[in-house]
């Protein structure tokens, strides 16, 4: 039942009914006085900019820069670079500039002009300071690997002095990205200030564990690591964005789902690990390929046993499960649901019959890759689907690929009647097939887990490793497989994609041939 948004899912009536009621309630109360400080929100409240419009805004700034360097009062030498364009409902423009000397960057001299409908203006600066230095009285500045310099103008504390900012990237300690910026006076090489670009907290969930989140700024669960990946709090709505998680310290969530930054942190640390599967793994800079991350909202409806992805929102949402006591936010469902998105940007399979099992399957198989690639002590990786939340209430997992049937509906072999099965039961015999491609036949126990994997054709296979296995299912499904896939279409898919990757009589070509044999597609 983790299932994609489509136009198949089920509309949650008495939910939406609820929160409908609810609002006229309020809205029934903005009489007198409140209507009238309503009425003022509503004015100070910013306007959504489509991108086009938020470009324009930001060129017709850029395009005045000038003008406006003189009438707040810029030396002649300073210059504004339009960043961002606010406009309010009152008419109001808030626009933030980045700041040059002499063409170098103002590290600190960045500002904000607010002007308002009746032409009064005024301006939020970093600094007051005035810069006066001089521009070539700078030391050559050696690089090593991994670094990068440039010159800039240090005004962010003190008296503003030419400078060089490096930018050293590597890992911390931990595995996460690092994006350490040192600045130094360019006289004398003294160090002026040095920062982490790559800002994480630290998340205790309720089936990871303790973990390192990325985060932003003033504490929120924005991964700027990570394509800018944020994590929203639907408070128990069904639609909209929901708001962003916010909090006093970088320590978000106790571990209990009563604590309501606990899914949080554990969706976000989904999608982070997810992000790092595609990009290590996969070789893919996010979902579309574009370094742009889709968003996490969680807390959805009440007692929302679900979780799911929307092409529409470009998200990942999660329901809080039965009693809301166990959120659907657990690594491998977190992976599961990403992963539709990144089949929408591939192969964008149909979401029905043969190719939405396919769908289903990647989304399990890709899923299960990211639990493995996490190595979390607190969730260890397995081949089971949704074995944290306990969605049956009796403690089994949702679904299990070295044996589909086990869940009581999915098939662990193609037949001509598998299309007709939900689609996530006709993903039993690709799950079936991932399973015997990467471990084998028969008996087997994995981090505590007895697997006992049977074949349709009775053959004994031994598997080639799970990640030679889902490197080929990516690549059949990034560059051979279509919208109609079918299993056979699949069989042919993961086939040419062994061939490109290993070759067409390598070991690995011929396990997915009998793969799929064992599995009854041919």
């Amino acid at each position: 039942m983790i299932r994609q948004q489509s136009s198949h899912r089920r509309t949650v009536v008495r939910t939406t009914a609820l929160v409908a009621s609810a609002a006229a309630v309020v809205l029934g109360l903005q009489t007198g006085t409140a209507g009238a400080e309503a009425q003022r929100e509503a004015g100070a409240t910013a306007l959504v900019l489509g991108a086009p419009q938020r470009a324009a805004a930001i060129q017709e700034a850029q395009s005045a820069a000038a003008g406006t360097a003189r009438a707040i009062g810029l030396g002649d030498r300073e210059a504004l670079v339009a960043r961002d364009v606010v406009k309010d409902a009152d008419g109001t423009v808030h626009t933030r500039y980045e700041r040059t000397y002499e063409g170098l960057p103002v590290l600190g001299g960045d500002l904000v002009v607010h002007q308002r409908k009746n032409g009064a203006r005024s301006t939020t600066k970093a600094t007051a300071a005035r810069i006066s230095v001089p521009t070539t009285a700078a030391a050559a500045r050696a690089t090593a690997a991994g670094e990068t310099a440039r010159k800039v103008v240090w005004a962010a504390t003190g008296k503003p002095v030419l400078a060089w900012e490096t930018v050293v990237k590597g890992l911390q300690h931990d595995g996460t990205p690092s994006e350490r910026h040192v600045v130094t006076d360019a006289a004398t090489g003294k160090e002026l200030h040095s920062y982490e670009a790559i800002e994480t907290g630290v998340g205790n969930t309720q089936y990871s564990g303790q973990v390192t989140l990325g985060t932003a700024p003033g504490f929120t669960l924005t991964d700027t690591a990570r394509g800018g990946h944020k994590t929203y709090d639907l408070n128990g709505g069904t639609s909209g964005t929901g708001t962003l998680f916010t909090n006093s310290t970088d320590t978000w969530g106790n571990g209990l789902a009563g604590n309501r930054e606990t899914a949080a942190a554990d969706a976000h640390y989904g999608a982070a690990v997810t992000w790092d599967f595609y990009k290590n793994e996969l070789g893919r800079n996010g979902i579309r390929g574009d370094g742009v991350a889709a968003y996490s909202r969680v807390h959805y409806g009440n007692a929302y046993v679900n979780a799911f992805w929307s092409d529409s929102c470009f998200c990942m949402t999660y329901g809080d499960g039965a009693g809301n006591a166990k959120p659907l936010t657990s690594l491998d469902v977190a992976g599961h649901e990403m992963s539709h998105g990144l089949t929408a940007s591939t192969a964008n399979l149909r979401y029905s019959k043969e190719s939405g099992g396919l769908n289903e399957a990647t989304s399990d198989i890709l899923g299960t890759a990211v639990e493995f690639y996490a190595n979390n002590a607190a969730d260890t990786g397995d081949y089971l689907i949704g074995e944290k939340i306990d969605i049956r209430g009796n403690g089994t997992p949702l679904r299990y690929m070295d044996k589909p049937s086990k869940d009581g509906s999915s098939a662990d072999y193609w037949s001509s009647s598998l299309g007709r099965l939900d689609v996530h039961h006709s993903s039993g015999p690709a799950n079936h097939f991932f399973y015997l491609l990467a471990e084998g036949s028969g008996t087997k126990t994995l981090n505590g887990v007895t697997y006992n994997s049977p074949t349709y054709d009775n053959s004994t296979l031994t598997g080639i490793g799970r990640q030679a296995a889902y490197k080929i299912w990516y690549k059949a499904l990034s560059t051979y497989m279509t919208s109609s896939t079918t299993y056979a279409g699949a069989r042919t898919a993961t086939l040419s994609a062994a061939s490109d990757l290993y070759g067409p009589t390598s070991p690995e070509y011929n396990a997915v041939n009998a793969a799929w044999k064992a599995v009854n597609v041919k």
